[in-house]
């Protein structure tokens, strides 16, 4: 596969030193580490930190900054931060009032984080952990503890977003822990990949589709999905995910949403926004408001072409104004 690289087992900290010296006015990098914080960061309010795998840029160092993470901790290509170094960030940034982790619902990034936020804990250091689970499309039931499960995928952002806007607003811990539970509870997203995903620094792609082939509900990390057809046209796959959207949310006419049309990873703009045209009529047509519209890549899973659609019900007109604070995280366009 041709790649824009150097070295392979130089491509994350080649990455990072890329972000680094990009963004060296908004952000700093601790070390050759995956940990970036915000500089304008305050020890006096609550810390937000988010983080995971690279491989799925801008996420999460792009969501950094005043008004939503104060910092991120990444880890190798699709493979989360150990738990040591996911415990330094805690510590560079941690205030009296503590930190909040968001994490996204992977096994693997949950045992890490919570060992972390244990270690923290042991020092005296208050932490809360908030797991986004906003992948409806392969929701399942765990046989163990009957609860449903659903992976954290581009919905993560507006939970970011919200957290980050109300930490810096002056909520406590408790507060802001309770409210990313809400957020996360009304948050639901659907994607669908044309090509798989891959891994560079080991030429290995993650899944195989036919030429004429999509995938609906293909996880970030290559998970598997729930229906592999022929390609068909951009107004029926918009119709195919807000059809799954409505009956989960069984919204109606006049309710108020964000959406976010999520590219992940080489689709192109015009692909995203004719999607997001039919997307749009589609809402025009149930009756929604959509205050906030959110195009782009904001959560890749690098090289898959595909689009991932996030619907948030603003059950709480706070909930918008935390969306519409400013931030000068790069990412949050």
């Amino acid at each position: 596969m041709k790649k824009i690289i150097n070295h392979k087992a130089d491509i994350i900290e080649d990455m990072f030193q890329g972000i680094a010296f990009n963004y060296q006015d908004l952000l700093t990098r601790i070390g050759r580490t995956g940990i970036f914080y915000s500089k304008k960061w305050a020890r006096d309010r609550i810390a937000v930190i988010g983080g995971g795998g690279s491989g799925h840029e801008p996420t999460d160092t792009g969501y950094v900054g005043d008004g939503m993470l104060t910092a991120a901790v990444c880890g190798e290509l699709f493979t989360p931060p150990k738990a040591e170094l996911i415990t330094r960030a805690i510590k560079e940034v941690a205030g009296p009032e503590g930190v909040l982790l968001v994490v996204k619902n992977f096994k693997a990034d949950i045992e890490a984080f919570n060992q972390a936020a244990q270690w923290a804990k042991q020092e005296g250091i208050p932490v809360e952990m908030v797991i986004v689970a906003d992948d409806i499309s392969t929701e399942r039931l765990d046989r163990k503890t009957y609860a449903l499960t659903r992976r954290g995928v581009a919905g993560t952002v507006f939970v970011q977003k919200i957290i980050g806007a109300a930490a810096a607003s002056g909520l406590r811990l408790p507060e802001l822990k309770n409210l990313g539970d809400q957020v996360v509870e009304a948050t639901k997203t659907l994607g669908v990949a044309l090509s798989p995903s891959t891994i560079t620094n080991q030429d290995k792609v993650l899944f195989s589709l036919n030429e004429d082939e999509i995938y609906f509900g293909i996880g970030i990390h290559g998970e598997p999905g729930y229906r592999i057809e022929k390609m068909h046209s951009s107004e029926r796959l918009a119709i195919e995910l807000m059809n799954k959207l409505k009956n989960a949310f069984a919204w109606k006419k006049g309710e108020t949403f964000a959406i976010m049309v999520n590219g992940l990873g080489s689709t192109p703009l015009m692909d995203q926004f004719i999607f997001v045209n039919d997307v749009g009529r589609l809402i025009e047509l149930y009756g929604l408001k959509t205050p906030i519209r959110k195009t782009g890549n904001y959560m890749t899973s690098n090289d898959m072409y595909g689009i991932s659609l996030t619907f948030l019900r603003l059950a709480d007109p706070q909930w918008l104004r935390y969306l519409q604070m400013p931030t000068d995280a790069y990412a949050w366009k």
